[in-house]
């Protein structure tokens, strides 16, 4: 049995190893700047992909299997525009909500707020959902596996199951520390990890198990992920 002073030298010896490992991040991001004047976070790379992310914007995305019924272009939630498509398959109905980075100053933050205080939903059954998006084989590019936020949400006329989360180009997470991270490791090679937030709103029954709503919203959430990759982010 290990002890407990030596499960303490291995926790000291991480969290050093994180530490050193964070140094040497930002002394590789900072001493170019320094030298040159040109600070990274002062000119932040251009996107790459800006323009698929505006006709993302405008346009919407059309998904395997579903039928766009409806499509909204500028949703105010919150200070931000939103995408919200009402799409529709042989049994249900849901809605996607989705908004691009509009420029290489602009960041995940609050989204996910805005959309609670947007609907009044009170929540509950809060849980972390991970997937994996099975795409053709690209060279030097690993799958994309996401983690996304799963709950249900209700107010006075109607419940839902909810799955929200940042897209980039190789995953997604709903923690914006998350994206922070993939973009200065992008930064290091003078990219950025441009993002697209998304949210999943499926009507349920009254109070309604989300466990029933699950495996829909998984294989929905798979499909907006590969048509990211595909499509918005295909160029990063």
């Amino acid at each position: 049995m290990i002890s407990a002073r030596k499960l303490l030298r291995r926790y000291q010896l991480s969290k050093i190893m994180i530490l050193v490992f964070l140094l040497i991040l930002v002394g590789v991001v900072a001493i170019p700047g320094y030298a040159t004047g040109r600070w990274p976070w002062t000119n932040p790379p251009t996107v790459a992909n800006l323009k698929q992310l505006k006709s993302l914007r405008q346009n919407g995305m059309t998904l395997p299997g579903w039928q766009v019924m409806r499509v909204q272009n500028n949703v105010q939630i919150g200070g931000h525009r939103w995408l919200a498509e009402e799409i529709k398959n042989d049994r249900t109905v849901a809605i996607l909500l989705l908004l691009p980075q509009n420029g290489p100053k602009n960041q995940p933050q609050v989204e996910w707020l805005d959309i609670d205080g947007f609907h009044r939903w009170q929540t509950d059954s809060h849980r972390t959902l991970r997937f994996t998006v099975k795409l053709a084989p690209i060279p030097d590019k690993p799958p994309s596996t996401v983690e996304a936020r799963f709950f249900r949400s209700w107010n006075p006329q109607q419940t839902f199951a909810v799955m929200q989360w940042y897209a980039w180009p190789n995953g997604g997470s709903p923690a914006t520390s998350r994206w922070f991270w993939e973009d200065s490791i992008a930064r290091l090679s003078n990219r950025r990890a441009s993002w697209v937030a998304v949210s999943i709103i499926l009507p349920i029954q009254p109070q309604g198990d989300i466990k029933i709503a699950q495996p829909l919203l998984e294989s929905l959430a798979e499909s907006v992920q590969a048509k990211l990759i595909t499509e918005t982010f295909r160029f990063e």
